[in-house]
């Protein structure tokens, strides 16, 4: 997709602003900022959209139940929740990820911690880029779409 300028010669500069922040937690050293920061990039112009700017913030099961509870009235533990201020093409939002969420679910579903963490990351973005996962059949279009994502970091990871 040509990004506005593009057809003139025009560069356009680099938009996306990763905010990184934890509560309750370190942060998860197998999350290599290098490799994740173009990747979103990537993801996100793989839906027809820029990345702007992009707030995780990685908390333990009771920080993601606090807001759970705060903001939506759900009274349960989750792996993500995505606040979305997306704006046209440019997608923006805050992410909150609990690692005790995804540590558990990477144990049921046997599925290594890493690749775990990528893709809810990736999973966070892509509610941002329109793809939902509550409706019937959603779920399987969201999993495509992770799925895609990961194999996508692997590609990026390839090229070093």
């Amino acid at each position: 997709m040509a990004l506005r300028g593009e057809f003139l010669g025009i560069k356009p500069y680099k938009i996306m602003t990763i905010t990184w922040l934890t509560q309750n937690v370190d942060f998860p050293a197998e999350l290599v900022k290098a490799d994740v920061e173009p990747w979103l990039e990537a993801v996100a112009a793989d839906h027809g959209k820029i990345a702007g700017t992009l707030t995780y913030i990685f908390t333990d099961d009771p920080g993601i139940l606090e807001v759970n509870r705060q903001f939506l009235q759900h009274d349960y533990f989750t792996d993500i929740i995505t606040f979305d201020y997306s704006k046209r093409s440019m997608v923006s939002g805050d992410i909150y990820i609990s690692l005790d969420t995804v540590r558990s679910n990477a144990g049921q579903f046997s599925a290594d911690y890493v690749t775990e963490l990528h893709r809810v990351v990736a999973h966070g973005l892509l509610h941002l880029c329109g793809i939902n996962d509550k409706g019937p059949g959603e779920r399987e279009v969201m999993e495509a779409h992770e799925n895609a994502a990961l194999d996508r970091l692997k590609q990026l990871q390839g090229r070093r």
